[in-house]
C-alpha cells in the first residue's frame, strides 16, 4: 500500500513553476522554435550512423571527458566562419546545447551573494539560469520598439548601477533578432572588468547574421573577461543532438570545467558534432536561403502595415494588429505554429521552407486581416 506520509517538500522558489518549454504540436507548419527547418541529407545521415555506428563499439567505456579532437575542430570552424584565427582548443568548450552551457558559467561565476544582468526583452531562460544557480537576477531595458536597440551608454549605465558578477549580451538577439554593434561588446567588457565581472555574447543565431556584421570572437583577444557561446542547433540544424559550445580564455574554459558533471557530453554526440563540422559546407550553404526568405518575409510583413523588427537572425519578430493570442489560434487552426513571446501585442514566427513561409502568409490573411486604415489604397 502507498505511504500516507506527504510528499517531500520542494524547494519554497520552485513551488508552481512551470517547466520551460514552447507548446509541442504536430501541424505541418512548424515556425515556433527557430529550428532550421531542413532534415540531413541522405549523404550525411549516413555518414552520421557511420560515425555513431563506430562509437558505439567502445559505449562500454566512458567517453573521452576533454575531448579535444572535437574542440580542434571547432576553433577550424570559428576561424573559417567568423575570421577568430589562433584561437586554440584549450579556449573551446562544449556541452549539451547551449543552455547547458550557460548553466555551466553560471554555476562558475554565479551562485549567492552575485548577481546577473541582461536587457529585456532576452531569451526566456536567462532568469531560470540565475534561479537554478541561486545567482540574482536583474533585467533592465533594451531601446524601443521596434529596433529593440541596445547601445553602449544603456549598457555601462546599468553595470555601473549594478556591478553584476555576469552580464548576459545577445547578438542576434532572442526574441527581438537585433544585433550588436562590437562598440557594445566592447565599452560591456571593460565596465565589467573594472569590477572582475564576466561578460557572456551568446551567439546561439550568429551564423544568421547579415554580411558585414561581425562576431564577437573577432575581439576575444582583447578582453579575457569576454566569453562567447555558440552552438550547433540552428545553423547546423542539429537540434536533436544537443550541442552548444563556447570560446573564452584558457582560465574560464578551467572554471568551467571543475563545475561540469562528470563524462558530460557522450561519445554519440562528440561523433555527430564532429561528423556535422566535416559537412559544414552542406549544412550552412542551407543558410543563405533562410537569411533570403527572411528577408522576403521580413518586407512582406511590413507591406501588410505591421511593426517589424530587424533581424540577422532565422526569425523575425512583429506586431500584431489583433489581440497576440487570438492571432496565434487563428494560425494555429489553419496548421501553422508560431511563437507568443517577447513583449505584449508582438509575436515571433521562426524562416522555414519557402512552403513554410508561403503558409505562413496565406494563414495570416484570415487570422490577422489589415484593418482597413492600413490598407493600401486601391485604384480608382
Amino acid at each position: 500500500m502507498p505511504s500516507a506520509l506527504p510528499l517531500p517538500a520542494v524547494r519554497d522558489d520552485l513551488v508552481g513553476v512551470e517547466p520551460y518549454g514552447a507548446p509541442q504540436i504536430e501541424v505541418p507548419h512548424l515556425l515556433n522554435v527557430n529550428e532550421n527547418p531542413f532534415p540531413p541529407s541522405p549523404a550525411l545521415v549516413a555518414d552520421l550512423g557511420a560515425a555513431v555506428s563506430a562509437a558505439a563499439g567502445a559505449l562500454n567505456r566512458y567517453p573521452d571527458r576533454e575531448f579535444l579532437d572535437l574542440r580542434r575542430d571547432l576553433a577550424d570552424f570559428l576561424a573559417e566562419e567568423s575570421d577568430a584565427r589562433g584561437l586554440l582548443p584549450e579556449q573551446l568548450w562544449a556541452a549539451n546545447g547551449s543552455n547547458e552551457i550557460m548553466q555551466q558559467l553560471f554555476q562558475a561565476y554565479g551562485g549567492p551573494g552575485r548577481s546577473a544582468l541582461s536587457f529585456a526583452p532576452h531569451y526566456s531562460m536567462y532568469p531560470e539560469y540565475a534561479r537554478d544557480t541561486f545567482t540574482g537576477w536583474i533585467a533592465a531595458d533594451r531601446g524601443p520598439a521596434p529596433d529593440f536597440a541596445l547601445d553602449a551608454a544603456t549598457a555601462t549605465a546599468a553595470i555601473a548601477e549594478h556591478r553584476p558578477a555576469i552580464v548576459l549580451l545577445t547578438s542576434p538577439n532572442n526574441p527581438t533578432g537585433t544585433a550588436l554593434d562590437l562598440d557594445v561588446v566592447r565599452a560591456a567588457a571593460r565596465a565589467q572588468g573594472e569590477h572582475r565581472g564576466l561578460l557572456i555574447v551568446d551567439e546561439a543565431y550568429g551564423e544568421f547574421r547579415r554580411d558585414g556584421v561581425p562576431s564577437a570572437l573577432t575581439i576575444l583577444a582583447e578582453h579575457p573577461n569576454l566569453v562567447v557561446t555558440r552552438t550547433m542547433s540552428k545553423a547546423f540544424a542539429l537540434a536533436g543532438a544537443r550541442l552548444g559550445y563556447l570560446a573564452a580564455d584558457p582560465a574560464v574554459v578551467d572554471a568551467v570545467r571543475v563545475v561540469r558533471l562528470p563524462y558530460h557530453l557522450s561519445a554519440a554526440t562528440q561523433a555527430v558534432a564532429r561528423t556535422a563540422l566535416a559537412h559544414r559546407t552542406e549544412l550552412l550553404g542551407q543558410v543563405a536561403l533562410l537569411r533570403t526568405e527572411r528577408d522576403a518575409l521580413a518586407e512582406h510583413l511590413r507591406d501588410r502595415g505591421h511593426d517589424v523588427a530587424p533581424s540577422d537572425s532565422n526569425f523575425i519578430l512583429y506586431r500584431a494588429f489583433a489581440d497576440r493570442h487570438d492571432v496565434w489560434q487563428r494560425l494555429l487552426d489553419q496548421g501553422v505554429l508560431i511563437r507568443e513571446v517577447g513583449p505584449a501585442g508582438w509575436l515571433r514566427v521562426s524562416v522555414g521552407t519557402p512552403e513554410d513561409n508561403a503558409a505562413f502568409r496565406r494563414a495570416l490573411e484570415t487570422a490577422d486581416p489589415v484593418p482597413a486604415a492600413t490598407a493600401a489604397p486601391s485604384d480608382p
